[in-house]
């Protein structure tokens, strides 16, 4: 029996820090939180702000598991993370399990290393009540707020919306940067670009210092340097340096990381926690910028040995956010002689962390920059040159250079050759261009992450949740933007010749940045009208300081509440009795035809257009907005064009054709089959010859390009790629064979493997119960119907193996499937029949059926 029992809130971690210990300690995981708030009703008492935690039902098992443990153990030291959450982990465990001071023990670290474990054995303390009360704030303050704010949603936009403190602020910087470049009005101006050449024929590009206001500016000045003799009239060289970011935050790894990487801001934390926990590097969620003494020596021994004396420079960072929390130490490797890992996806990040804390302690770079000035003293202006050349790498040689989202393109710096004073150029081409004002860009995940950090709102552990909740209350998406057209004019004079051109170019178009929807502009402008303050940035900012001095003591946080409830309750109380119904509706002008007015607004199903008014003797007829179109910005033309939807164009091969819009986006019905038309293809514009064409696509695309033991086998392209179909099953088509030309050997390759898997696939199944234990790309899982359930883990907190589950029985897997779904085998009652309507007349009939919201697809 071990004497001492080790409570950590995960698996992994659990596992990593047993090699450290001996036998006399026994390490469990307690899988995060063992009590919370209910899942059903606030769970708070008003008048005391005292919430009603519970054992959640998944956890109760594992609960009474570390109650017997904790009887056999004379010592139980609670080792969560070392920040609020974590604090309130070790109380809860303490509570819950009724852990008396005198057999309890606190540690902390922010490294998984031995030293780190048994430094922290050594120096244990007791829960910091503070910090747990910090946790206690932030948990019941954003439950009141979302269970007083929604119900108020409900009834006033749309059922089933949801509020919060910080995803509501979030969702407000995104829609106010849409109105934002919704509103911008570009104004153009003529560029002027040259490239020159000196005796040697190097090119020498250059920037004239004026932009021109007109065209015909433009065209004036290019007439004068037509014959103008262009020389060097100026060469300025001028010594700088480059020093090294300081080692990452929380914030500073997750914008990185989706510059250099691409991960989003979930991927990065999820990657991040499983270094942590694995050992590889300090713990995750931090504010500060600082290296212990430990770190800052590993990080020179190892810059010696590999780079040498010149490129070490010693260095430690100040935190300048005064509300950096507990874990006092930036994000670093704790072993730097660990340089790569295997897991490729965990490896890119490592080194990336690896990289970003050795340029932490190296020498600056040392640059040389040389601008040029070109001209002649007959123009009005001059061209300027602007080039660097790196003289000593210094910190660049290993963390490079990398582009951010807001560096310009034209702004590039390019190595120029060596020229004098006096020295004449020839001009290879002089080019002025009309550019346009750009409005500010849309969010990326990094991007917001760095808004939300510089406005005070959230905290390193609150990014990723709020970034993931706003998209998935569907109030945020990153839909693609389609760009548009305009034209622009571009004057260029080559060997004297003077040419103008005027060419179409793309703007406005974007991709894998935030955009909201509909319902979360109706949704914002909603709780901005009602709801200032809790909207407003410097409030949400205030109270995280709120949350930091509970956290140190120099707040009661019980205080804090009712200071703060005593304003926001009545607030709720008015707006439920006062505020008009919000839908976001426009009145976009009147339907020729009717003689009604068209209304652009917000229905029971999303986005909609609607004729007519909900009174008026013959029924409102609607239409939903088709992808890309937006409720604030549709013109009446565009909203009447959708009512031609759906529309039925003539048989082809005696089926019956029709063009539609459904769930999935526009589509040209044939008899039975649905087939997609092309992203961006305007289902209006679809006649009788492109829907043939579309059919005819699909047909070839369906037609067998081999057999397969006498079966045929087609092919195609899905939303996960190329693949080819036999029978029933879809065989996904590697990149490594040539999609195109497929041999009758690869289809045989590729369906032999297909099926040898399929056959692999289940590892039991209960075909009459629609239930199966499958083999699946992460590990086993449970099927139920159309559903995937995880399978819970074993009572010592291990997976089961492949040989347990193929001797479990269906009474325990229906076990598993009721923890995670209580109402699982639940008989669906019957909906009382409805009494039948009363009967219209025909003309009433006709005008509500032809004219209704297209069906979904």
């Amino acid at each position: 029996m071990s004497k001492n029992l080790v409570i950590v809130e995960s698996p992994a971690k659990a596992k990593t820090i047993q090699k450290y210990l001996g036998k006399d300690f026994e390490v469990k995981s307690s899988f995060g939180h063992i009590r919370d708030l209910p899942k059903k009703g606030m769970g708070i008492d008003l008048s005391s702000f005292t919430p009603d935690y519970e054992v959640s039902a998944d956890k109760k098992k594992l609960v009474a598991e570390l109650k017997a443990a904790v009887k056999k153990a004379e010592m139980v030291w609670l080792a969560s993370d070392e920040d609020r959450e974590g604090e309130a982990i070790a109380w809860h465990l303490a509570e819950e399990l009724k852990l008396k001071p005198d057999n309890r023990k606190r540690i902390v670290f922010h490294e998984i290393t031995k030293n780190a474990i048994l430094k922290a054995i050594e120096n244990p303390r007791d829960i910091d009540q503070n910090l747990v009360n910090a946790q206690q704030a932030r948990r019941v303050l954003d439950r009141i707020v979302g269970f007083e704010m929604s119900p108020v949603l409900w009834k006033k936009v749309k059922p089933g919306l949801s509020a919060g403190r910080v995803q509501s602020v979030a969702v407000r910087l995104i829609v106010e940067r849409e109105k934002e470049i919704r509103h911008f009005k570009p104004t153009a101006s003529f560029k002027v670009d040259a490239v020159f050449l000196n005796d040697g024929k190097q090119e020498i590009a250059a920037k004239l210092k004026k932009d021109f206001s007109k065209e015909s500016d433009a065209e004036q000045f290019l007439e004068q340097a037509k014959n103008t003799e262009f020389k060097v009239l100026n060469v300025e060289t001028k010594p700088g340096t480059r020093s090294a970011s300081a080692p990452f935050t929380t914030s500073t790894l997750q914008q990185e990381a989706s510059s250099r990487l691409g991960y989003n801001v979930t991927t990065t934390m999820r990657l991040a926690q499983r270094l942590y926990e694995e050992g590889f590097i300090t713990y995750m969620r931090t504010d500060s910028v600082n290296l212990s003494q430990e770190a800052i020596n590993g990080a020179k021994a190892q810059i010696l040995s590999e780079y040498g004396a010149d490129y070490s420079q010693p260095r430690n960072y100040t935190t300048k956010s005064a509300s950096a929390q507990e874990a006092h130490e930036a994000i670093r490797p704790t072993d730097f002689g660990v340089k790569t890992i295997g897991d490729a996806q965990l490896s890119k990040l490592y080194q990336l962390i690896y990289r970003r804390t050795l340029a932490s302690q190296m020498s600056n770079a040392k640059i040389e920059k040389t601008v040029i000035e070109i001209g002649n003293p007959s123009l009005p202006q001059h061209f300027e040159a602007q080039g660097e050349v790196i003289v000593f790498d210094g910190f660049l040689k290993a963390y490079g250079i990398v582009k951010t989202e807001e560096d310009d393109e034209e702004n590039n710096e390019k190595l120029l050759p060596k020229v004098k004073i006096g020295e004449v150029l020839d001009y290879k081409k002089i080019t002025a261009s009309e550019k346009f004002t750009k409005p500010s860009a849309r969010y990326t995940e990094a991007g917001l992450v760095r808004k939300l950090e510089e406005l005070g709102i959230g905290r390193p552990s609150t990014y990723a949740p709020t970034i993931q909740t706003i998209q998935n209350r569907e109030y945020v998406d990153k839909r693609e933007i389609e760009p548009q057209t305009r034209e622009v004019v571009r004057i260029s004079l080559t060997k004297g010749a003077i040419k103008k051109e005027v060419l179409d170019e793309k703007f406005g178009g974007d991709k894998n940045k935030f955009v909201p929807t509909d319902i979360g502009e109706v949704v914002n402008d909603f709780l901005i009208d009602n709801f200032q303050e809790i909207l407003d940035y410097g409030f949400t900012a205030r109270v995280e300081g709120s949350f930091d001095e509970i956290a140190d003591g120099s707040e009661e946080w019980k205080k804090m509440m009712t200071d703060f409830y005593s304003k926001f309750h009545p607030r709720i109380e008015d707006v439920e009795e006062n505020a008009e119904r919000a839908t976001g509706e426009r009145i976009l002008g009147i339907d020729p035809k009717s003689g009604k007015q068209v209304h652009a607004r917000i229905g029971r199903f999303g986005p909609m257009i609607q004729i007519g008014e909900q009174d008026d003797e013959e029924k409102p007829i609607f239409a939903s907005l088709l992808s890309g179109q937006n409720i604030a910005t549709i013109s009446l033309e565009e909203a009447l064009e959708l009512f031609k939807l759906p529309f039925e164009l003539n048989e082809y091969e005696g089926q019956t054709v029709a063009i539609g819009v459904g769930r999935f986006g526009p589509y040209v019905k044939w008899g039975e089959t649905y087939i997609s038309i092309p992203k961006g293809e305007d289902p209006l514009s679809v006649d009788q010859d492109r829907a043939e064409e579309i059919i005819k696509e699909k047909q070839k695309a369906d037609a067998p390009i081999a057999s397969y033991k006498g079966e045929p086998v087609t092919k195609g392209t899905g939303r996960f790629g190329p693949f080819i179909k036999y029978k029933s099953i879809y065989v996904n088509v590697p990149k490594k064979y040539d999609f195109n030309n497929l041999s009758q050997s690869d289809i045989v390759e590729l369906i032999d493997a297909k099926l040898e898997k399929e056959a692999n696939r289940y590892i039991q199944q209960w075909e009459d119960e629609k239930i199966a234990l499958e083999n699946g790309r992460w590990g086993p899982f449970i099927k139920f119907g159309k559903v995937n359930l995880k399978i819970p883990k074993r009572a010592d907190g291990e997976k089961y193996d492949a040989e347990e589950l193929k001797q479990m029985d269906l009474e325990t897997v229906k076990a598993w499937i009721k923890e995670q779904d209580p109402k699982a085998f639940e008989t669906k009652k019957k909906a009382p029949a409805k009494k039948p309507a009363a009967k219209k007349t025909t003309t009433a009939k006709k005008t509500t059926t032809t004219k209704k919201a297209s069906p979904k697809k």
